[in-house]
């Protein structure tokens, strides 16, 4: 039987368990910190907003840097305190969100932001449905803000509205 008392193998071994024991509890404490440097730099920009949004309840952000098929480029950014969004009557955003809540003006803002702007192109797909149809489902998006009707029957997407379409996306895939 081998005897593992440090104490009882001359003080020798006994300074070098302490050493030992010393550097493995240096090493357990910097763990953390290594594990936090990982996070930092997964979560960037929460660490951004962290930094700069110095709010007790906290706050969320949306930030996009995207380029459509069209080649336009967007980049836009927005932040809300948590109290902010919390205390809000939500039924204002209801229209907003309704307007997005169908299949058909959700391909119809797809198509736009692929570059098919005129009412022609975007009655020569067949699953937008008739012309009679394809208004009833703009209607709702221009009201919404989702789209704008430009010059001889084109319509875009405002560029403060590119971003939040797409992070509403990105929020909803599973």
């Amino acid at each position: 039987m081998v005897d593992t008392d440090p104490s009882s193998q001359g003080p020798a071994l006994e300074e070098l368990s302490r050493k030992l024991d010393s550097v493995l509890a240096l090493l357990e404490a910097n763990a953390p910190t290594a594990q936090t440097a990982a996070a930092r730099e997964k979560f960037w920009a929460l660490e951004g907003l962290r930094q700069r949004i110095d709010h007790p309840d906290g706050a969320v952000m949306l930030v996009g840097s995207v380029q459509l098929p069209t080649g336009e480029p967007f980049e836009w950014q927005l932040s809300a305190t948590t109290d902010r969004l919390l205390s809000a009557d939500w039924s204002d955003f209801a229209d907003a969100i309704a307007a997005l809540a169908h299949p058909v003006r959700l391909l119809l803002l797809q198509q736009v932001a692929q570059g098919k702007r005129s009412t022609a192109e975007l009655s020569s797909i067949e699953t937008l449905g008739t012309s009679g149809q394809l208004y009833h489902h703009i209607r709702p998006l221009l009201a919404a803000g989702w789209l704008r009707k430009g010059s001889r029957g084109h319509y875009e997407i405002p560029a403060t509205r590119v971003v939040p379409l797409l992070v509403i996306l990105a929020s909803a895939e599973r």
